[in-house]
């Protein structure tokens, strides 16, 4: 019943539509149509304009959601600003690394995260090094 009705669309009321469309032989022919002639184009034109856009829409540069954006995924997402504050007088090693690229397991101490970070989306970031002078 189904494939009965489409095949009849396709075979008798498809050709028969466009048999009656007011298509011209030339483009100044356009110029030329009625507002009703060009409503009873719009139809098709419509259905010409999606299948386009559908053929060339993979080819299109895609946008980038928001999340896509982000830079903080998982680190104190429930604090409205991350804000670690360290006193230099309190560093019990010489040298302490802290991460920059937020994928730290050890946060806010580097766990050079930043490495597959890097390797994976191109960037260059690394760890913020802090150096205690030994006098």
């Amino acid at each position: 019943m189904v494939l009965e009705s489409i095949s009849k669309i396709i075979k008798v009321q498809l050709p028969a539509y466009l048999k009656r469309l007011p298509l011209p032989e030339t483009i100044g022919g356009f110029a030329r149509l009625t507002v009703s002639e060009w409503l009873r184009l719009l139809p098709l034109l419509g259905i010409l304009a999606l299948l386009g856009y559908l053929t060339i829409r993979p080819f299109l540069p895609k946008k980038k959601k928001q999340k896509d954006s982000l830079i903080n995924l998982k680190i104190q997402k429930e604090n409205p600003k991350v804000v670690n504050e360290i006193d230099i007088e309190d560093l019990n090693s010489a040298n302490v690394c802290y991460c920059r690229c937020w994928r730290s397991k050890t946060f806010p101490v580097c766990d050079k995260s930043h490495l597959k970070h890097n390797e994976l989306t191109g960037d260059n970031v690394g760890p913020l090094i802090l150096k205690k002078k030994i006098l």
